[in-house]
């Protein structure tokens, strides 16, 4: 059974948007069924969206007017909704790459990409995982990443996002889904689905095997 996947698109070009609407309409996939159920073309409409619905995925344009960058992708991730959210930019800049992921972007290409590469995109963050776009890790990116900080690192190389590094750490002090919620704000089930998720981007099934990689990979 094809799963549904519901898709908000936030691009201020009707082009773009039309000629995605028409990929989707013509390209099968033999797991999901894309599903475009909003449309946004400033930051405004974003926020009244993401108010009344949770969508699966979200392609993002940050440069939309009065979206205000990248902290509409903070802002879903700290909420703790399930939105797998996909950056689609013109810029290839390192630095604003590694400000994507950072605030909780869980894919980034660009925009002169193929319909190809962005279906994969699509599949990578529907199936869970982080995708990068063709050519972007080749540029200075990489650079970029090896500079960056041990955890960050293992992060990227595992697929986490910022949050999900986050609770690992506090996971690796060996703290309950309670006491992780009563740290950062969230509730109890929000604690044990972001554990859940940590645990199966890691390959291991069990809280104890997750603190021991913390420790080994020196993180907490």
């Amino acid at each position: 059974m094809l799963r549904h996947i519901d898709i908000l698109v936030a691009d201020h070009n009707p082009i773009f948007v039309a000629g995605l609407r028409s990929m989707l309409s013509e390209t099968g996939s033999n797991q999901f069924l894309y599903q475009i159920k909003g449309v946004a073309i400033n930051g405004a409409q974003i926020t009244e969206y993401l108010s009344n619905a949770q969508p699966d995925l979200f392609l993002l344009d940050p440069d939309l007017p009065n979206a205000e960058g990248l902290k509409i992708v903070s802002s879903v991730k700290q909420n703790g909704a399930k939105t797998r959210i996909l950056i689609l930019n013109g810029s290839g800049d390192p630095g604003h790459i590694q400000a994507a992921f950072r605030a909780g972007a869980d894919g980034y290409m660009l925009k002169s990409g193929s319909q190809d590469e962005l279906l994969q995109a699509m599949g990578e963050l529907a199936e869970g995982r982080t995708f990068v776009g063709r050519g972007l890790m080749a540029m200075d990116l990489q650079n970029g990443i090896d500079d960056l900080t041990p955890d960050l690192r293992f992060a990227k190389k595992n697929g986490l996002t910022p949050r999900e590094l986050e609770i690992f750490k506090l996971i690796g002090h060996a703290l309950t889904n309670k006491e992780i919620s009563d740290r950062i704000f969230i509730s109890d089930q929000t604690a044990s689905v972001h554990r859940k998720n940590i645990m199966r981007k890691l390959g291991v099934n069990s809280s104890g095997t997750l603190i021991k990689m913390a420790f080994e990979n020196h993180l907490v």
